[in-house]
């Protein structure tokens, strides 16, 4: 018999699920059970919710009683770190099934009642903004004590997958106890559903979007504006689980703490416009992708904004975004943005950017500041998943546009400063002659040009022009020009014999033996001392 027909032994097997009551229960307690074998996974599930870093025990089915009402939650939790308890009730809910809130509200009385500090409620929705429960109608006085949180199957699954693939189990079975909840959720079976409904309002609105005859009273528009943002949720779940990061659906700070102006602003761009857009957020890349899916042209636009190179011409900043899109489809559009500009840019496909980039540039003189970078796909029109459904199409757009384009694209950087070269001073000039020290100020010494050598050696005297012997003398004693002549320097000399006239003052006299030199030339008297009085010129006496 071949062993290819044969099925592997299993940790929590599909089969013998007949109905959605077992459903519920084996998936709570498969749950409820890797949590407590795997610490890194529910330190990454429990821990948003408030829960300690601790030893964690859980429970299923246990039975509570309020006024003469028996109530059976789904699951308990209760994680201890010393002296610290901190214990939920769980509720999930598989396939299609929603979240009650009497029933809610049943549990929330029965919490308080025993002191827990939360409610987590499990279930296939996906709320339109993370701070909001997917279930209306809730009583909030009696979240005053007792907190409310919701998981869906899709973001269980995400993190699960995030742990044991990217973040890692230090023990090799734990990891594989994670693996068989992951390889468990993801079959049809197990009752956790993708995002697979636009719902039952999605093709009204959308044939009221082409007709133009939508309205803003009309009651289709709350409920496929709120599956919107959900179905942009699942898609950065979806590709935070192949990407391995933290991929969110990104909310200004006024619409996460008002759900309600993001409804209002979502309304009015379908109404005015016939499209609805969303921001999609990836850790360390250039931009936020725009997801614009646009209901009158049937297109589903992918974008991101980024800064351009602060230095260099026009064109070279334009080439420095084309060289990175080197492999990206020629059909994408880019955008480029001047400073203080009004209204849209000039833009083009990429295939003709990359032979002329100047096709850019409306104005060389403008300063260019940033790009727009954006690809357009067919829209699909069925409300449901698979081929011609708007939620793959919509999924797809934004995995390509990541692996096509946000992927290839690194924010500029400037170069950073280059250290100078001192120069160095020339071996062949005399220190005596140097009269500054070397400075950052001094310009290299350029290769090849002309450098005025000394006439003197070791055997030799320089003989230097009496104008210049005389300027030099006057400039080290700072004697004014009439005050002082070369003359003076070698005046007593007699006639014929050879002086050398030093810079200094000294004269070398050709009838003394080598190395005499004369006295250095006295410095004049000052004001109102005569030669008696000048201390130097007794010494010297």
């Amino acid at each position: 018999m071949s062993e290819e027909s044969w099925h592997s032994a299993r940790l929590i097997p599909t089969s013998g699920i007949s109905g959605a009551e077992e459903q519920e229960r084996r998936a709570t307690s498969a749950l409820l059970a890797v949590l407590m074998a795997v610490k890194e996974f529910h330190r990454t599930l429990l821990a948003p919710f408030g829960a300690p870093s601790g030893s964690i025990e859980s429970f299923i089915e246990v039975p509570f009683k309020l006024g003469e009402r028996d109530y059976r939650p789904d699951g308990l939790i209760r994680v201890k770190r010393g002296s610290k308890t901190w214990t939920a009730l769980v509720e999930v809910k598989t396939g299609k099934n929603d979240l009650a809130a009497p029933q809610l509200e049943a549990y929330l009385d029965i919490a308080r009642g025993e002191g827990f500090d939360a409610l987590i409620t499990i279930s296939n929705e996906i709320p339109a903004n993370p701070m909001l429960h997917p279930t209306a109608g809730i009583d909030k006085r009696k979240l005053k004590r007792v907190q409310l949180h919701h998981l869906s199957w899709s973001h269980v699954l995400s993190q699960a997958v995030m742990q044991k693939e990217h973040r890692g189990v230090a023990d090799p079975d734990q990891a594989w106890i994670l693996g068989e909840l992951i390889r468990y959720l993801e079959h049809p079976k197990s009752g956790a559903l993708d995002f697979d409904d636009m719902g039952a309002d999605w093709v009204t609105l959308r044939e009221a979007v082409a007709a133009g005859t939508l309205r803003a009273t009309d009651s289709t528009i709350a409920g496929v504006t709120s599956r919107f943002d959900a179905m942009l949720r699942y898609a950065a779940l979806h590709l935070g689980r192949r990407l391995g990061a933290e991929v969110t659906h990104q909310l200004n700070r006024k619409e996460s703490a008002d759900p309600s102006l993001r409804a209002a602003r979502l309304k009015t761009e379908l109404v005015g416009n016939g499209s609805l857009t969303g921001l999609i957020r990836l850790p360390g890349t250039v931009g936020d992708i725009q997801v614009t899916a646009d209901l009158r042209s049937s297109k589903v636009t992918c974008q991101v904004d980024l800064e351009s190179p602060k230095t260099g011409r026009p064109a070279t900043r334009i080439n420095w975004l084309v060289r990175q899109l080197k492999d990206a489809p020629a059909s994408l559009r880019v955008e480029a943005f001047v400073a203080n500009q009004r209204g849209q840019g000039a833009s083009e496909l990429l295939g003709v950017v990359r032979e002329d980039p100047n096709v850019l540039i409306l104005d060389p003189s403008k300063d260019l500041r940033g790009f727009r970078v954006a690809s357009a796909t067919n829209m699909g029109a069925k409300r449901g998943r698979g081929r011609g459904g708007f939620i793959d199409s919509v999924i797809e757009a934004v995995d390509d546009f990541y692996l096509q384009v946000l992927q290839q694209l690194k924010p500029w950087a400037a170069a950073p400063p280059k250290l100078r070269d001192e120069p160095d001073l020339p071996s062949d000039v005399r220190p005596s002659l140097v009269s500054t020290a070397l400075s950052s100020q001094d310009e290299p010494q350029v290769e090849g040009a002309a450098v005025r050598e000394p006439a003197h050696d070791d055997t030799e005297a320089e003989v230097l022009d009496s104008e210049d012997v005389s300027a030099s003398v006057r400039e080290s004693h700072h004697v004014p020009s009439d005050s002082f002549s070369s003359t003076q320097a070698a005046g007593d000399a007699p006639q014929g014999t050879d002086v050398t006239v030093h810079a200094l003052g000294g004269a070398e006299r050709a009838d003394q033996p080598p190395g005499y030199s004369q006295p250095p030339v006295p410095f004049p008297g000052r004001p109102g001392l005569n030669d008696d009085d000048d201390p130097h010129l007794q010494a010297d006496a």
